[in-house]
């Protein structure tokens, strides 16, 4: 059978180079969600929203092998970032910014599918949050680049996409700032992480 990595696949997603901005046209993909805020670092909804994450996706994904034959990798974690006064988020008041934890489903995981893996988590997790969700994201064109290193080291990098990339491209916001961690920051150097940096965009 057959194993799906999808970052292989959808390499130009989730694989852009470092040191450059790409443009890219991202299609409609399914993902499943959970909102929140606060500190990443320090914030307990945001621990529990990641092991709900990957508590549903890993019963999901066996089940497609088993009973679909269709057998893949479970997608990296990914997260939209914003705040109600980005000053907030530009400055790195992390208690105010709010976020969107998702990991990509493949597009034949059913809503039933989820269910019964949102179940099999219960067991061991009780209820899931209140927004967690199957839901369709459709990001469109997007500028994106590859950071390797901290996560506390991406705001230079952030702040040339948005000051000096996008103006210069004629490209304004359109959509939440996104990130996709490739690597695992509890077996990963932080200054080999590497993480997709993304922000939807649109035509001045």
């Amino acid at each position: 059978m057959e194993k799906i990595d999808f970052k292989k696949t959808m390499k130009a997603l989730w694989q852009p180079p470092a040191g450059k901005f790409t443009l890219v046209e991202v299609p409609r993909m399914r993902f499943l969600k959970i909102d929140g805020k606060g500190d990443p670092n320090t914030a307990p909804d945001y621990a529990r929203a990641v092991e709900w994450l990957y508590s549903v996706s890993y019963p999901v994904k066996f089940a497609s092998k088993k009973d679909l034959g269709k057998d893949y990798t479970v997608a990296p974690l990914e997260g939209l970032w914003w705040a109600e006064d980005m000053t907030a988020f530009a400055s790195g008041d992390r208690a105010e910014w709010l976020w969107t934890m998702m990991i990509m489903q493949p597009d034949w995981i059913t809503q039933e599918m989820i269910d019964a893996g949102i179940e099999k988590a219960r067991g061991k997790l009780g209820d899931p949050p209140s927004t967690l969700r199957l839901e369709d994201y459709d990001e469109g064109l997007s500028v994106q680049t590859m950071h390797i290193g901290p996560y506390s080291a991406e705001a230079p990098t952030i702040a040339r996409m948005h000051n000096d990339f996008m103006p210069e491209n004629g490209l304004v916001p359109n959509g939440h700032h996104h990130e996709i961690y490739l690597g695992d920051p509890r077996k990963v150097a932080p200054e080999k992480l590497k993480t997709v940096l993304r922000q939807p965009v649109k035509k001045a």
